[in-house]
Order: structure tokens, then C-alpha cells, then sequence
């Protein structure tokens, strides 16, 4: 593995080792392996990108997008993999009060996700939000995904959708909370953002929609200047 390469290098290097432009020109997409990543720099920092606007310049000509496919394997092409967020005018602020009994959490230094969902919680902005009153957290953290497959959309909208399959791949949830009727997950961040990874919410609703009989509802959090943010207004059927 090459050392002090950033990632901007290291998928130019790659790009050019495996000519992936031409071979997603010619085949659609391009499979990829964490052992072949791992020549330039660790696969964990090369595959991460939250938002379009971390993507390396390589990526950008054909508008380009990674997805993981397993454990080991990714795959590159023309994939719609970000979900735009936008504020809605129209939405009124709500007021919480933060419960008394509650001394070991600072609300005045919300600095951490894990953080930020532990307050919405505590503090009942959840339930207020999903509409559900007894939410209990059960499933969070590293787990896989289990098998399944979808279609996801080209950005050149002229072309067809690419079949994708999806095998045992790892998945991280920020916080689940099961309630009588449905089990809420969310992805969360400690800032606004304009865009987010749709593989975030979707990898793990597909794993809990077939395991659970109650409605699985992905929550997409934010936090910022004392104001948590929640949608899930998402078509991720």
C-alpha cells in the first residue's frame, strides 16, 4: 500500500491503473475490490463519501458514484447516489423542553451525532416527530446488510437504471428506535448539509423491512446552532 497519498491521488492512480472511465464507458459500471484499493491507501477512507461534494475530481466527468457490494467489493458508474436536502419555508419550529432529571448530558455542547440522537431521544423530539410515543432504542451500529437487490437511476437520465446486488455488505446504523408500530432509523449528523448518501438509510431499511412485520421509517437527523433537523420524505421503496 502506497503511504502519504490523499485521496484525490490515490483514484487518480487508480483510475489510470484499471482504466475505469473506459471500462464504465464500455460495460456501464466497474467492479472494484478492497485489495485492489488498498494498493494506493486504506479502503475505509477511499470508499466514504457522505456528500457529493466529497468525491474526487476523477468522478466527476461521468458523474460517477461507489457503492458497496459486499464486504470486499464495490462498484463504480453513473449512479444517482445522493439525496438533495432542501429547507421547507413553510415548516414551523417546535420548542422541546429538556427534561429535568436529565445531569449527565451538556444540551449547551451537542459535539457528536451519537450525541445529538441522544438528546433528540431524551428530550422527546422523536416520538413528537415520528408520532410514536413509546419508542425504545434496540439496533444500532455495525452489522451486515444481508442479500438483496435494487434498481437505482442514472444521472444521464436518457439511459436505463443499473441492477445492482447486493451481498452481505456492512452497514452502520446511528441509532434505531422501535415503537408500537414502527422501527425508526436514523442517520445523523452534527451539521446542515445540502445532500446526503442515500446508501446510509436504504442499505439498512432493506436488511430490517424483511425482518421486522411493523413499518420501517428512515430518519435522516440534523443538528446545528441548537436546532435538530428531521425528514424522511425519501422513496426508498
Amino acid at each position: 500500500m502506497a503511504t502519504g497519498m490523499t485521496n484525490e491521488q490515490a483514484w487518480i492512480e487508480l483510475f489510470s491503473k484499471y482504466d475505469i472511465a473506459n471500462a464504465v464507458n464500455q460495460d456501464g459500471l466497474f467492479q472494484i475490490s478492497a485489495e485492489q484499493i488498498k494498493e494506493f491507501r486504506e479502503p475505509r477512507l477511499m470508499t466514504k463519501f457522505d456528500h457529493r461534494s466529497q468525491l474526487p475530481s476523477v468522478f466527476l466527468p461521468q458523474q460517477l458514484s461507489i457503492l458497496p457490494t459486499s464486504r470486499g467489493d464495490y462498484i463504480i458508474g453513473d449512479m444517482n447516489t445522493f439525496q438533495a436536502l432542501t429547507d421547507n419555508p413553510n415548516v414551523q419550529l417546535v420548542e422541546k423542553t429538556i427534561p429535568a432529571n436529565i445531569e449527565s448530558i451538556d444540551f449547551s455542547a451537542i459535539t457528536s451525532e451519537a450525541l445529538a440522537i441522544n438528546c433528540a431521544y431524551v428530550s422527546n423530539i422523536l416520538s413528537d416527530f415520528t408520532e410514536q410515543e413509546n419508542l425504545l432504542p434496540t439496533v444500532s451500529g455495525r452489522m451486515k446488510s444481508d442479500n438483496f437487490s435494487f434498481t437505482i437511476e442514472r444521472n444521464n437520465s436518457g439511459l436505463p437504471p443499473h441492477n445492482i446486488d447486493v451481498n452481505n455488505s456492512q452497514i452502520e446504523i446511528d441509532g434505531g428506535y422501535e415503537g408500537e408500530t414502527s422501527l425508526v432509523l436514523l442517520e445523523a449528523k452534527n451539521n446542515l448539509c445540502s445532500d446526503f448518501m442515500v446508501r446510509q438509510l436504504y442499505y439498512p431499511y432493506r436488511k430490517w423491512e424483511r425482518r421486522v412485520r411493523k413499518n420501517v421509517r428512515p430518519v435522516f437527523l440534523e443538528y446545528s446552532n441548537g436546532i435538530f433537523h428531521l425528514g424522511d420524505d425519501f422513496n426508498l421503496a
